[in-house]
């Protein structure tokens, strides 16, 4: 067996440093947490290369006495906690005291600082963690910390690192939390010599928002104010139209630390329902304020998950105030269309009865009337178009069902087509020509193309028969065996396309858009997508950096309607965000997943029955039996059941 030995204080800080510093994102929050805990009312950040070769914090904070500048950098070393009782009620956002140490020891560091009110300042100069002298230094009051060369005497840990952009978006992602949790601070991010973020630091949380998060997501929101003795949620969130579809864009801070939280996150939701879509998720900025002995901040190292004492009652606070904030905004739109449907007509019919209104309509009428102009002649009746079936996408075999199946009203003997007017009021017997015609009646002249074959199973070889459709979402279907199934046509559907994907070689077919989209993501989705920008479009998406976590959308793929791209690729950004990407193979299946939902026909949608009769096919044959999320497409009854349920037999 090894014999037990103590480890040299260099390689304890590389292992400490491990745990604390895991990109420039993590030296950046340990580092702007610092300068708040400080006091600080203006904080800048600036980095160059993702702040792998540049990273300063400058802060005009307390500052720190230059007598105990070298005990700041080492490990356990804190101005904020005294005694072990200091743990149960934490109120900063830093307290282990092991941050300036870690990344010291990993980095070449420098500081410079001055008390508020000193004649001058001090500076300090670490290189992986080995301290020099403290020196005098001509600064501003407060603080400021350099670092260069991250990792540069641990290269293994480089290997790990991602691409500069996406470690500067996680960068920004940290400043923007910290901006909306501390609005009386102004925030600025230089990111390779440009103005990423810069907040007023006037103390309204909305203009933090609108600053950190963007317009369109500031006009969305709705202030919700709850209360509950010493507890209180305060901040907005969005109208229940204004969903999106991913939990990106929801921030909770407890006692105004970021924190994840399922339980805030559930009553977050539980307060929209039956106001929501389904598949939508609201966004939100929140803060929790509750004693500090209610709650555990030490339960995670990146002390961003909590632990409350009463769990109950914060979720009950959070879903009466949002709930009532939705109530409060639904209420004038509720008593306008109230008021407009009990008195359309202004004061009118408040101010006199029926009676009255005979007497003044009789005196009202004159006393000679005029001759009736003459009626026209009753027109024939318009000529029926035929419409097409609702877009169901390419479901096997050859071509697309929806683009050949049409349906039309039945034909009548008697049936006419409307003349086309000629001059005031004269009708003519024959159409003009094809071009002077209305476009629709020269689509409706012109013949349909000649459908391309969709293979089907002959009706008089499948021992299956479709019995219809119920809820326009489940196709019913009979078997020999006389059993009853139950198809779910979305899933159905979603699993064809899903195989049809993933059997393709090349990149999937994009179409350009006129006018591109603007999707505003979350932080962590935006670097997730900035990072992967290649890899979406393969998949039909062409993307670019629209700055302030902004996506621009050039190019989106050919089975997405425009009005479903900004979702999708929030659904994807959600996929890449949430680790379903570990993998090539995984990231891809994740993404195929959310383009064949996407792409797929939705439950309530008017289906075409040849549409029904290809998706039967394919689950009947077993083909298609479970969607690319693991739901089933379908759900047997046995006769034996279905009597049982109508008590024929016991």
């Amino acid at each position: 067996m090894p014999h037990i030995q103590q480890l040299s204080p260099h390689v304890a800080d590389l292992i400490a440093a491990g745990e604390v510093v895991e990109r420039p994102a993590s030296v950046a929050k340990e580092l702007l947490e610092n300068a708040i805990d400080a006091g600080a009312t203006a904080v800048t950040v600036e980095i160059k290369d993702g702040g792998m070769t540049y990273l300063r914090v400058s802060d005009d904070g307390c500052g720190i006495a230059p007598a105990e500048l070298p005990t700041a950098f080492l490990r356990h070393a804190t101005s904020k906690l005294r005694t072990a009782e200091d743990l149960s009620a934490i109120g900063t956002l830093g307290f282990r005291g092991e941050a300036l140490a870690a990344i010291s020891s990993v980095s070449r560091l420098d500081v410079f600082t001055r008390e508020r009110g000193a004649d001058s300042g001090a500076t300090l100069h670490l290189d992986g963690g080995v301290s020099g002298e403290v020196a005098d230094a001509g600064c501003p009051e407060g603080t400021s910390v350099i670092v260069r060369d991250l990792f540069y005497n641990t290269p293994a840990r480089l290997k790990f690192m991602k691409r500069d952009s996406a470690e500067a978006t996680a960068i920004s992602g940290i400043a923007t939390h910290l901006a909306l949790s501390h609005p009386d601070i102004s925030f600025k991010l230089i990111r390779d010599n440009e103005e990423a973020l810069h907040t007023p630091g006037d103390g309204t949380l909305k203009s933090a928002i609108y600053a950190a998060l963007g317009r369109e997501f500031t006009l969305s929101l709705v202030e919700v104010k709850g209360r509950d003795g010493a507890l209180a949620a305060d901040g907005f969130v969005t109208r229940p139209l204004n969903g999106r579809g991913t939990r990106g864009m929801q921030t909770f801070f407890v006692n105004n630390r970021l924190v994840k939280s399922q339980l805030l996150t559930a009553a977050l939701e539980e307060a929209y329902a039956n106001r929501m879509m389904k598949g939508k998720f609201p966004g939100c900025v929140l803060f929790v304020t509750l004693p500090f002995d209610m709650v555990d901040v030490n339960v995670h190292p990146a002390k961003t998950i909590v632990k409350f004492v009463s769990e109950k009652q914060v979720f009950d606070l959070v879903y009466h105030g949002v709930m009532d904030a939705l109530d409060r905004e639904a209420k004038p739109v509720q008593e306008t269309v109230k008021q407009q449907m009990q008195n359309p007509r202004g004061d009118f019919y408040q101010t006199m009865t029926a009676g009255q209104f005979r007497a003044v309509q009789s005196a009202a009428k004159p006393s000679v009337q005029k001759p009736a102009a003459p009626q026209p002649a009753a027109q024939a009746p318009m000529f029926r178009t035929r419409i097409p079936a609702v877009p169901l996408g390419e479901l096997g075999g050859k071509g697309r069902v929806a683009d050949y199946v049409r349906r039309e009203e039945p034909k009548s003997a008697n049936a006419q087509r409307l003349p086309f007017a000629e001059g005031a009021g004269a009708a003519s017997a024959d159409p003009p020509p094809a071009s002077q015609a209305p476009s629709f009646a020269r689509e409706a002249a012109e013949p349909a193309p000649e459908p391309e074959q969709v293979t089907l199973i002959p009706e008089a070889v499948v021992p299956w028969r479709i019995a219809g459709e119920v809820l326009d979402t489940y196709i019913v279907c009979e078997d020999a065996d006389k059993n009853v199934w139950l198809i779910d046509k979305h899933a159905a559907h979603e699993r064809v396309n899903f195989n049809r994907f993933k059997a393709q070689n090349a990149p999937i077919m994009s179409q350009t858009l006129l006018t591109p989209l603007v999707a505003q993501l979350g932080s962590s989705e935006y670097a997730a997508v900035a990072e992967r920008f290649d890899l979406l479009r393969d998949f039909g998406f062409t993307c670019e950096d629209f700055g302030g976590n902004a996506v621009l959308i050039r190019d989106i793929p050919a089975d997405i309607d425009e009005g479903d791209a900004v979702a999708t690729l929030e659904e994807l950004a959600g996929d890449l965000a949430s680790g379903k990407s570990a993998d090539p193979a995984s990231a891809r299946d994740a993404l195929l997943a959310t383009l064949a939902c996407k792409a797929s026909i939705k439950g309530g949608w008017k289906s075409d029955e040849r549409e029904l009769r290809v998706l039967v096919d394919k689950v009947q044959s077993g083909e298609i039996e479970y969607c690319p999320h693991g739901r089933p497409v379908k759900v047997r009854l046995t006769e034996r059941e279905i009597e049982k349920m109508f008590k024929r037999i016991v």
